[in-house]
């Protein structure tokens, strides 16, 4: 197994996010001014501070003309606030000018997590086939078999559909479950 810890580059690709669930849009935690990116915020949202994400499978691979880092087997991300496994994680991402330093960096433009996705945060577990994340739009895509577990309550649905700078969640496809079980008080 290789273990892979972010170092330049791929730490400036890997350090801008993760996968995030519903319900992290506040991302606000301290961080060094070096792992601090400018993002476009959307207008009345705030910008959400990248923390450190320590990536474990049994491959790693980049495609330096794809501009794609493709983890594979067993990959185990995990930040502070998020645990993601899945069987693939493939990061797109473009290089960009720091219009302060002028130079350049990567920016994470795409997260595609495939196979046996598992996303846990402190509040819920959000399983699925396959994950996707616009890092730009800040927006994520789970789909197939969806199962949204917090606490006692379950949703289950094809796909959800996440804008994380709002928290808005939407379960769509075919039939949609909820088992909800309020606090016994």
């Amino acid at each position: 197994m290789t273990i892979l810890k972010p170092v330049a580059p791929l730490g400036a690709i890997l350090a801008l996010c993760l996968l995030a669930a519903p319900g992290l849009a506040e991302t606000t935690a301290e961080q060094p001014k070096a792992a601090k990116t400018e993002k476009a915020a959307k207008p009345g949202k705030k910008d959400a501070v990248p923390k450190e994400v320590n990536i474990e499978a049994d491959q790693m691979e980049i495609f330096d003309d794809k501009k794609q880092a493709v983890f594979k087997g067993n990959v185990d991300a995990k930040r502070t606030d998020v645990h993601l496994t899945c069987d693939e994680l493939v990061v797109t991402y473009a290089e960009t000018i720091d219009p302060t330093t002028k130079e350049k960096k990567s920016d994470v433009t795409f997260l595609d997590a495939t196979g046996n996705v598992v996303i846990v945060t402190d509040k819920q577990t959000v399983t699925g086939k396959w994950a996707k994340m616009d890092v730009k739009a800040n927006d994520l895509t789970v789909g197939e078999n969806v199962k949204i577990v917090q606490g006692k309550n379950v949703l289950t649905g094809s796909k959800l559909f996440v804008d994380l700078d709002t928290n808005k969640s939407e379960l769509t496809g075919g039939r949609v479950r909820g088992s909800f079980l309020p606090d016994q008080k």
